[in-house]
């Protein structure tokens, strides 16, 4: 099999022998790491491949093992590779916390599944933080004065200096400073998973578990559960945010004894609150405003709009007058305004249509009688049709789909792509523009045309809820349909 995990397949395969292993992507998230599910034995398991990043692998190992000997809620890790390019964890599913926010809303079964998360998060906190062995953290051992103090920065230089904004550099960072000082009074000697959001929440035989704690550190009971509840994309209803986090107080103060106030801890939690909603938008910053990931650049305006409610309704833990004018700046209706999307209405007439089709036989005509739209070619991405196993193929098929994902530059080739088209889209949604065409052609109209029409479809409807009609030309001849999203 031609594929760039090769190595990584020889090695399955001496592991579980006799075993026939292919490996299935799954969605990436905000990382480089690539997730695959396979089915070894009969028992679904999920390979983590990141030849880029081995201290990474190396913490998210060391952790695993140990949170798993004291039986907290985290995967398996069952097979490491010796140099430790990729490892092996058991199969949580698929249906995360966030999931079930999206399929069922904030129902009693949504709030009993965050209630029974906050209880697992106390002991994975304060069970799994007794005696941990902390020399495999990646960049910091403790979320101290220096990795808060970092957070903010990294907030001041990927959201705040993107936006153009004035401010005072020397009273803002004295800001910080006091910022910085204020939390370190909480005491750091707990678990803090770093990133406790419900997407990295896996429910599974009805129990919630952790995933992705490879930034863990030691830290303040506070800085997770902030993240757990306060998640912007999640948009969790505010009188569920404060009976959650006074379970998690309960649960915590359980396990602690009873020897926590809870007037200090919830004064100190706000701080928590804050400092993660800015570490968010620096990273919403990074990743969207200068890597140009759409999926970042769509979340910046939930997490402004929780910070906008914060502002108007929880005071800063101390006087910030710098920071606070900062906040108030990006919080106003007009930056707001300025990430909230573009989406086709329900009085929309636009419709979309997005053609495959073969260089051989001609571009295909525009059906609105405007000439306009847009023709990528796809010939200069390496060709499947060229291998043996894919020739009698479509960019439809699975194999096909892993080769161009992984083997080819067409996820940057569709990045720029979704770049050039969306500034169509959103002006013509405004003007009430009634058609676009967009063609995606390859030597044949069989496999890059096809997959990247497809791509282009799924995108515009789920971005910008557009009518699309979807026709592969050369394949539609061979009895597929037309089809509309």
């Amino acid at each position: 099999m031609h594929t760039p995990f090769q190595p990584v397949l020889d090695a399955l395969k001496q592991w579980k022998p006799g075993s026939t292993i292919e490996l299935t992507t799954l969605k990436q998230a905000g990382s480089n790491r690539q997730y695959f599910r396979f089915m070894a034995d009969g028992q679904p398991h999920i390979l983590t491949y990141n030849p880029a990043n081995q201290p990474e692998n190396k913490a998210f190992i060391a952790f695993t093992h140990q949170l798993n000997a004291k039986s907290l809620n985290v995967p398996s890790v069952v097979f490491e590779d010796p140099q430790l390019q990729f490892y092996v964890q058991s199969d949580l599913g698929d249906l995360s916390l966030f999931d079930l926010v999206q399929q069922k809303g904030f129902d009693q079964e949504v709030y009993a599944a965050f209630q029974s998360t906050c209880t697992e998060l106390a002991r994975l906190q304060i069970v799994g933080g007794k005696e941990f062995d902390y020399s495999h953290c990646i960049a910091t051992r403790s979320f101290d004065k220096q990795a808060i103090y970092s957070d903010l920065l990294y907030f001041l230089y990927y959201f705040v200096r993107a936006l153009d904004l004035p401010y005072d550099k020397n009273m803002l960072l004295n800001d910080f400073e006091m910022l910085s000082n204020y939390l370190m009074q909480e005491e750091h000697q707990y678990f803090m998973h770093r990133d406790c959001q419900s997407r990295n929440i896996m429910l599974h035989q009805g129990k919630p578990h952790f995933i992705d704690y490879q930034g863990g550190m030691q830290g303040a009971l506070q800085y997770d559960i902030a993240s757990l509840l306060w998640q912007a994309r999640a948009q969790m209803p505010y009188e569920w945010r404060q009976q959650l986090v006074d379970h998690y107080f309960d649960e915590v103060n359980r396990l602690l004894d009873g020897k926590l106030s809870k007037h200090e801890f919830m004064d100190n939690y706000d701080g928590f609150v804050l400092i993660r909603m800015l570490q968010t938008l620096g990273a919403y910053g990074f990743r969207g405003l200068f890597e140009r990931k759409q999926h970042f650049i769509a979340s910046i305006p939930f997490a402004l709009k929780n910070l906008q409610w914060f502002l108007e309704n929880r005071k800063l833990p101390l006087r910030l007058p710098a920071l606070q004018k900062v906040l108030e700046a990006i919080v106003s209706p007009a930056i707001i305004k300025r990430f909230e999307p573009i989406v086709a209405g329900p009085d929309s007439k636009l419709t979309v249509q997005i053609n495959s089709f073969s260089y051989r036989k001609g571009i295909p005509e525009d059906p609105f009688g405007n000439g306009g739209g847009y023709v990528f070619d796809c010939r200069g991405i390496l060709n499947p049709g060229r291998i043996d196993q894919y020739k009698t193929l479509t960019g439809r098929d699975k194999e096909v789909k892993e080769y161009l994902m992984h083997q080819t530059e067409m996820p940057l080739f569709l990045q720029h792509v979704y770049g050039m088209v969306g500034i169509t889209i959103e002006e013509y949604i405004q003007r009430g523009f009634e058609g676009l065409t967009i063609s995606f052609g390859c030597t044949g109209g069989q496999h890059r045309s096809v997959f990247a029409a497809d791509q282009l479809a799924q995108h515009l409807t789920e971005k910008y809820k557009v009518n699309v009609s979807l026709l592969h030309v050369e394949q539609e001849s061979k009895n597929w349909k037309n089809e509309s999203y």
